[in-house]
């Protein structure tokens, strides 16, 4: 065969392969949402009990958190094992600060229902209004479109204050080649974002969670 004969067989498998990528079945990908978070030398834990109650999940479509839009149609949605979202989300946010949590502390930190533990110095409660990703694929290139919104809110015991913040935000990003990782890290590097925003936006003080802004 000729070089010329194996530049084009090369080429027509090259577009096939471009092709079949660019059709969707409608399957489900999961998605891994945890993050390895660095290992901590535990020499002191702040005296300070969190408790993070189980976030509720207020999305309108609880069905998936992200759908790719195929070039030559068809979709893959995508979502979070056993389609508990809300669950991903609050351990998320309790290995966050059980390895670092303000001020760079280790905190005393646990994920229980409500009532579960009467002496908690502060309770965290939230609910998810959006975490969603959006991939939309054309000639040669895939946007992803990233967003979450959530509402928190912390009990405090000592003097009975409440405080509460909403985070948003979002993330936007073009590929190339796409890959299912690219919907899966976008969207884990959104949810980090928001909590990293909640933690710089928040400090504990007196055993009470507490606005910056407030000082």
């Amino acid at each position: 065969m000729k070089p010329s004969s194996f530049r084009m067989l090369g080429c027509a498998i090259v577009v096939a392969a471009m092709l079949a990528g660019c059709r969707g079945t409608g399957e489900v990908r999961t998605l891994d949402l945890r993050e390895k978070l660095p290992m901590v030398q535990v020499t002191d834990i702040e005296p300070v009990k969190i408790v993070i109650e189980p976030f509720e999940d207020r999305r309108t479509d609880k069905s998936r958190v992200g759908t790719r839009t195929h070039l030559w149609g068809g979709t893959t949605y995508f979502n979070v094992p056993g389609d508990r979202l809300a669950e991903v989300l609050t351990q998320r946010l309790a290995d966050r600060l059980k390895t670092r949590g303000w001020n760079d502390r280790v905190w005393n930190v646990r994920v229980a229902p409500a009532g579960a533990v009467p002496d908690a110095d502060i309770v965290i409660t939230g609910q998810v209004q959006d975490f969603s990703a959006s991939a939309k694929s054309r000639v040669f290139s895939t946007v992803i479109d990233t967003s979450s919104r959530f509402h928190v809110q912390a009990q405090n015991q000592s003097d009975h204050s409440t405080t509460i913040r909403r985070v948003e935000g979002g993330r936007t990003r073009t590929v190339f080649w796409f890959n299912n990782d690219d919907v899966q890290e976008q969207l884990s590097a959104t949810l980090r974002d928001g909590i990293e925003r909640l933690l710089g936006d928040t400090m504990i003080e007196r055993k009470a969670l507490r606005s910056i802004r407030q000082k």
